[in-house]
């Protein structure tokens, strides 16, 4: 039976690669010379470190150019408001992966509310989508694709 996954995933070696280049623009910038501006990685959470909320608005700006060009859809990304403190301003950003069980289940009564003929199930962070044809699936692809959710979602394992 023809199926696929639908998922929602960042490629955290891309992800890696992009905030070294966010690294290397602040070691260039002479607008940073001298000054506290920092990217911090934490498995999936990232902090912005600057002397102001101004300065880490700019790290902020660099980051999502960067990751946007490296392929990682910036709705992946939850970002935080600013903190200030102790003459330090920082921001967290959290790199979302997979999909949520409230969005998931979204997404089911989505289908199953179009009337295309197939079943949904959730797999944990990801959600299984199963039909008796090929055309079926594929609307369910463009379905999910047009549908507004807080995340990007790419679809996987299409099997025939």
């Amino acid at each position: 039976m023809p199926s696929f996954d639908a998922v929602s995933e960042v490629d955290m070696h891309e992800l890696a690669n992009a905030i070294d280049q966010v690294r290397r623009d602040i070691g260039t910038r002479y607008d940073f010379k001298g000054t506290a501006a920092a990217v911090d990685q934490n498995e999936k959470e990232l902090t912005l470190v600057g002397d102001s909320e101004f300065q880490v608005d700019q790290i902020l700006e660099i980051l999502l150019q960067k990751v946007a060009k490296r392929g990682i859809d910036v709705a992946a990304l939850d970002i935080a408001k600013v903190e200030e403190s102790g003459g330090k301003a920082r921001q967290k950003v959290t790199v979302k992966q997979g999909v949520d069980t409230e969005t998931a289940k979204k997404l089911v009564r989505l289908l199953k509310d179009s009337k295309i003929k197939v079943q949904a199930a959730i797999q944990g962070d990801s959600l299984r989508v199963t039909g008796k044809k090929k055309d079926d699936l594929q609307e369910a692809i463009a379905l999910l694709r047009k549908a507004e959710v807080d995340l990007p979602l790419q679809f996987k394992n299409f099997r025939d």
